[in-house]
């Protein structure tokens, strides 16, 4: 295995050299032409660093913990989770994904805690406790990031209010003169987090009566509660995203039901191929900042750890108003 002592001697250089020139050190002013001769004898050697001799020298590892998603979180958080990653990459972060499938606050927390992250970005679908933010504080994590509608002592809160969903949702169906709403409620286990506080949203509208419609992402389910509609006297439904909402409205055009004329439809997330349908889908489009700004959050967080924690509001909620309602 080449060592770091075998790229100074064929670069010409000191280790010291080697060192800073392939841990990206700033503090040392090398030369261009040096950075290329190590790093072309590195490359010829196929030298790595060490990631744990590099994390005792600095202290700490540059290891950002992301738990996978538990639940299909939809091409609109898969793009902001991308973005997230590669921008935190450009940081000089080494974005881990972590499968925590089946772990509990307390299970999670040790098994997270053994890598020595610098950070832990949790998506809020394993529920922490403030006992849970200190075991990993304890084991090296400069911030704890909590992503979700809540947030937990001791840790950094990116807040992502998905009632305010439900409410633009049903107060633009109730504005267009719809108020016997039904709510889509997936079944798909873990979509919850997501679904119950779009619909408690959709219950705070006033002059609106919701109905919750539980629905499996199958066209089987969506033909099932399509062929039951007109006995629920329902005039609109806001369902839940996009998603859901082309799968129902195909299944209730298909039962015989015209959109918006019998009834009006409303996704969210603002996908391209709501625009696409016919008619086109009217929905709630999701604000959410940059992988550039949050990964500036977390860097932040990293480089000025402190007792103190932000909260920072990552969503707003816009209506767009199309055809099918």
């Amino acid at each position: 295995m080449p060592t770091s002592a075998d790229v100074a001697r064929l670069a010409g250089v000191s280790r010291a050299t080697v060192s800073y020139v392939l841990n990206n050190a700033e503090a040392v002013r090398i030369s261009e032409p040096t950075r290329r001769k190590v790093r072309e004898a590195a490359e010829e050697l196929g030298y790595v660093p060490h990631a744990a001799a590099r994390s005792l020298r600095a202290g700490h590892t540059r290891i950002v913990l992301l738990p996978t998603s538990h639940v299909p979180v939809g091409p609109l958080y898969s793009a902001f989770l991308n973005e997230l990653q590669w921008a935190l990459r450009r940081l000089d972060y080494t974005v881990v994904q972590y499968g925590s499938l089946g772990l509990n606050g307390d299970e999670a927390a040790r098994a997270w805690a053994e890598l020595r992250p610098v950070a832990v970005i949790s998506l809020g679908e394993i529920a922490l406790s403030p006992h849970n933010v200190a075991t990993l504080k304890r084991a090296g994590a400069r911030a704890v990031i909590t992503l979700g509608p809540a947030g937990v002592p001791g840790a950094h809160a990116l807040v992502m209010d998905q009632a305010e969903v439900g409410t633009r949702a049903a107060a633009h169906l109730v504005a267009s003169g719809r108020r016997r709403i039904g709510v889509v409620v997936p079944r798909e286990p873990g979509l919850e987090l997501f679904s119950a506080p779009r619909l408690a949203g959709a219950r705070s509208v006033p002059d609106a009566e919701i109905v919750a419609l539980p629905l499996a992402y199958t066209e089987d389910s969506a033909a099932e509660l399509a062929g039951r509609w007109r006995s629920l006297a329902l005039d609109a439904v806001f369902a839940y995203n996009d998603e859901y909402a082309m799968l129902l409205m195909r299944a209730l055009q298909d039962a015989g039901l015209r959109i918006p004329e019998d009834v009006a439809v409303m996704g969210a997330d603002d996908l391209l191929i709501g625009r696409l349908l016919r008619p086109r889908l009217s929905t709630v489009r999701l604000e959410m900042p940059t992988g550039d700004h949050l990964a500036s959050l977390v860097d932040r967080a990293v480089r000025e750890p402190s007792e103190g924690t932000e909260q920072h509001d990552l969503m707003a909620a816009v209506v767009v108003h199309r055809e099918s309602t």
